[in-house]
């Protein structure tokens, strides 16, 4: 049975007077100034990460046919690729990662005027992709990496004897994970002279950053109202999928995209 709140105490919540919420509410604004000087600092701090040269050469399947890292740059200076979680064999793409990829096609003309391109990865053969990218509508440039190194590279994709330990390399450790394909994001820069750097890659609540759905849910009195499911993002959907009006019931499991092998497959967003 859906519930109509999840979000303990929020029918109790403290009323006061005008005055006393604008009190209430600059001493809250102090602290966002706080946050906001802090999140600067930190993308700075990321901007000064050393780089590494990509000495690999990956070929990729696309609209555009075969290939390079340093082509899908499409004139760019700056490539920001988001692992898609969308392996061989799978009926369709996750439905956390789908959520992201929902921001994505507004963002394209903007990013491509400030020298960036974004575009989606995955292991899934290009026939697999464009018939789900047709089915969700988008717009975005969306490649195959399937038989190249690129996904396990940049670790996003584990291997059968990490799978059946359920110990993968992940964010940067060794992590429990129940799906063969993790999600991701991977920024490159070209240089003149052609020479292809990888300079950040990010995974898990890294890529909160990515959802504007999120940072609204933030602002609501409700928040992102998940303490209540089953994990974190049970109430993700593809878009397509959503009934008009629904509540999510809080005891819901997802089921994962046939073929993924996962018993959930938005376990990698929420680490």
């Amino acid at each position: 049975m859906a519930t109509e709140l999840t979000s303990a105490g929020i029918q109790e919540h403290e009323v006061v007077s005008p005055n006393e919420w604008i009190l209430s509410r600059k001493e809250l604004l102090r602290k966002e100034k706080e946050f906001t000087k802090s999140r600067d600092e930190l993308s700075r701090q990321r901007r000064e990460l050393p780089w590494e040269k990509v000495e690999k050469q990956y070929i990729f399947d696309g609209p555009n046919g075969r290939e390079t890292l340093a082509d899908l740059f499409d004139g760019k200076s700056q490539l920001i690729v988001y692992h898609f979680m969308f392996g061989p064999g799978w009926e369709e793409g996750c439905p956390s990662c789908s959520f992201v990829a929902d921001h994505f096609d507004g963002s394209l003309v903007h990013l491509a005027h400030r020298d960036v391109t974004l575009l989606v990865v995955s292991r899934a053969p290009l026939a697999q992709i464009e018939a789900f990218k047709k089915r969700m509508g988008w717009r975005f440039q969306w490649v195959s990496s399937f038989g190249n190194d690129f996904n396990r590279d940049y670790q996003v994709s584990f291997t059968k004897e990490e799978m059946a330990k359920r110990k993968v390399p992940y964010n940067y450790d060794t992590v429990e994970f129940g799906t063969e394909e993790g999600p991701g994001a991977s920024v490159f820069y070209r240089n003149d002279g052609g020479d292809v750097f990888h300079t950040y890659s990010t995974y898990g609540r890294g890529l909160d950053i990515l959802l504007g759905t999120y940072n609204v849910l933030d602002l609501m009195p409700k928040g992102r109202d998940e303490d209540g499911l089953s994990f974190s993002m049970a109430w993700v959907r593809h878009h397509d999928k959503y009934a008009q009006g629904s509540v999510v019931d809080p005891k819901a499991h997802y089921a994962p995209p046939k073929g993924s092998g996962s018993s959930c497959c938005s376990e990698g967003h929420q680490s």
